[in-house]
């Protein structure tokens, strides 16, 4: 998938693009700013499909490319695009050349898929795609034990007391609570929520709603861990702020 596109020269594009074989690699577009360009729909952001390379003394250049998806609802929707463009920094933030990013370029498909159909808030897809691309990606909260005592968090036990830690890297019970003032406390559900998000397969992730205080408690948590494990000032935030 192409993740972002950038103008070189007078005709030329440069790509980002998100492959299952190389990571995230860069790759050259020439002509691709020509009307009648061969490349010029595949040369967009959120292009998805196969792209035929060489590799040059110094890049990658795009000889073709078969589009399986071009995303086009998400162009017709301001929000939507902002967002999609979010998703995109996101994951070319995190990624690696030469690294398997095969679970990363899957959950970016599949989160454009659910924004471009709609059938989810937008604020829940961002949260979900947050919470498990940064699983994905190595820097797993903790939510399945208590990061101090290690006791399990389960329905057998009657434990519903349970607070978020940014500084401990997930959740604390009851009792380790005095290890971070700061904690959030959450409910069950929010915490079921965060549990099925980071265990659940990429294919069956988008299958599930939450009530408001779900959804705001999960923001407030996955807001406060990205911003300490992260630590990364997106621009198209900038524009998501602004609408």
């Amino acid at each position: 998938m192409v993740l972002s596109a950038m103008p070189v020269g007078e005709y030329d594009k440069r790509l980002v693009i998100l492959t299952k074989e190389y990571g995230k690699i860069s790759a050259f577009a020439k002509g691709a700013r020509k009307p009648n360009s061969a490349l010029l729909a595949c040369s967009q952001p959120f292009s998805f499909g196969e792209f035929s390379l060489y590799v040059g003394r110094s890049s990658y250049n795009i000889i073709s490319a078969e589009i399986s998806n071009y995303f086009g609802e998400l162009r017709e929707d301001f929000s939507s695009l902002c967002y999609a463009f979010y998703f995109c920094e996101f994951a070319d933030y995190l990624t690696k050349e030469n690294n398997d990013e095969k679970e990363v370029l899957k959950l970016l498909y599949q989160t454009m898929r659910i924004l471009s159909k709609k059938t989810i808030e937008v604020n829940l897809i961002r949260v979900t795609y947050e919470l498990k691309l940064i699983s994905v990606c190595g820097v797993t909260p903790q939510v399945f034990q208590c990061v101090k005592c290690n006791g399990k968090y389960t329905s057998e036990n009657n434990r519903n007391i349970y607070y978020f830690s940014t500084e401990q890297g997930g959740i604390l019970c009851d009792a380790c609570k005095i290890n971070d003032k700061s904690a959030i406390r959450i409910g069950t559900s929010t915490l079921y929520t965060m549990q099925y998000i980071i265990s659940k397969e990429i294919e069956k992730l988008y299958t599930f709603k939450v009530t408001g205080e779900v959804l705001q408690e999960l923001n407030r948590c996955v807001k406060r861990y990205l911003e300490r494990y992260v630590d990364h000032e997106f621009k198209s935030l900038e524009m998501i702020r602004d609408i």
